[in-house]
């Protein structure tokens, strides 16, 4: 099978987070099930470019890559060489699986898919949430839905990696058709010895950003009846950071946090082995791939119900669901700290369940029979 990618931006661009690594692993891994993957995308690197030269196709452990440049270099991220490359060479390949949404670069792909008649797969990556429609310029994002993004999406299949993120975006095209197949993440290549903290300790890594609810988990903590240290692992704007301790100043547990800076690769799972519980109260998380990476090294998670993983984590019983009331989170942290016979139990059983679950192989070939869902359905 020929299977072409288009993404706003690729790896090693990482500074755009989980994403990048998500359709990363997917292509190497349909690439080791012996289909040939190719990825059209830009040299976006945030505010600047990846130091690669445009447009010459090259192999990036496996999978073979053109980067364009952008005319824009903000969001948007429009190509009109992608758009042209794409033109002229969309027939070659059985399918397409756009990446993302609500920037120019996917849109005007879409928009060349739609005039050659061809439906491709469109993995939104959270783009159609509820938070995300209603934040970051909505009004732009109503008008382009009206004018052009639902003529676009109707002639599309859809792939989205949670049940949450799947109801989400009915709810923009009802009628939509498609599969719900989690991310590939990439686990822990060893299993780590747990040590035993001095106080219940509480991890969070990921961005520090106002969508990840930290201010709320800050304000939580403040009212639970035991004692605990939390461990903030990431980075983010210095006002908004200053902004946090200022509340944790202001909630008298400033004392209890430690600021412990990014933290990637093998200190991230790390990190993550050294906590007793994860903690992801946040607004809006389409799938949340630092869930999946916690549970792998056994550490069970606290999430809110507006993360995509919610029901995995309730249904399985990997830890425990939450809602974003302040008050309601402080008591379910008391009840989860209590909880310590079942918190050893998943130290200990997790990590060969996960490494189960979240098999790359298996995962990726789900993905290929999406793929062959939609060259039936653009064969009818």
């Amino acid at each position: 099978m020929k299977i072409l990618f288009i993404v706003p931006s690729y790896k090693p661009a990482y500074i755009y987070g989980g994403p990048i690594v998500v359709v990363a692993l997917l292509a190497e891994q349909l690439v080791k099930l012996g289909h040939e993957v190719n990825v059209y995308t830009t040299t976006a690197n945030g505010q600047t470019e990846l130091n690669l030269e445009a447009g010459k196709p090259i192999i990036v452990d496996g999978v073979n890559v053109t980067y364009f440049k952008r005319v824009t270099k903000d969001h948007t991220h429009a190509s009109p060489d992608l758009w042209k490359l794409l033109n002229n060479t969309i027939k070659d390949f059985d399918v397409i699986h756009i990446h993302s949404w609500w920037n120019l670069l996917v849109i005007g792909a879409a928009w060349v898919c739609k005039r050659h008649n061809i439906k491709p797969v469109i993995s939104p990556h959270g783009m159609f949430s509820d938070y995300i429609l209603e934040t970051n310029n909505s009004t732009k994002k109503r008008w382009i839905h009206k004018f052009i993004g639902k003529r676009l999406l109707t002639n599309s299949l859809l792939h989205v990696s949670t049940a949450m993120e799947w109801s989400e975006s009915k709810k923009i095209i009802p009628s939509w058709e498609g599969m719900v197949i989690p991310n590939l993440v990439k686990l822990a290549d060893r299993k780590f010895t747990r040590k035993v903290n001095d106080v219940f300790t509480i991890g969070f890594l990921s961005r520090i950003d106002p969508k990840k609810g930290i201010d709320i988990l800050i304000r939580a903590l403040s009212k639970v009846n035991f004692k605990y240290k939390l461990k903030v692992a990431g980075s983010g704007k210095q006002e908004y950071v200053e902004s946090l301790k200022g509340l944790a100043r202001e909630c008298g547990n400033e004392h209890n946090i430690e600021w412990v800076g990014w933290k990637d690769t093998e200190a991230k799972f790390e990190f993550l082995a050294g906590v007793d519980l994860f903690a992801l109260t946040s607004h809006s998380e389409n799938f949340a791939i630092v869930v999946i990476e916690s549970l792998s090294v056994g550490t069970p998670v606290i999430v809110s119900d507006q993360v995509g993983l919610n029901v995995y984590v309730k249904d399985k019983s990997y830890g425990w669901v939450t809602t974003m009331d302040i008050q309601v989170i402080a008591e379910q942290l008391n009840v989860t700290a209590a909880s310590r016979n079942k918190l050893a139990e998943l130290n200990t059983t997790l990590p060969d369940l996960i490494q189960k679950e979240y098999e790359p192989g298996n995962l990726a070939q789900q993905y290929v029979g999406l793929y062959e869902f939609a060259i039936q359905t653009n064969n009818k």
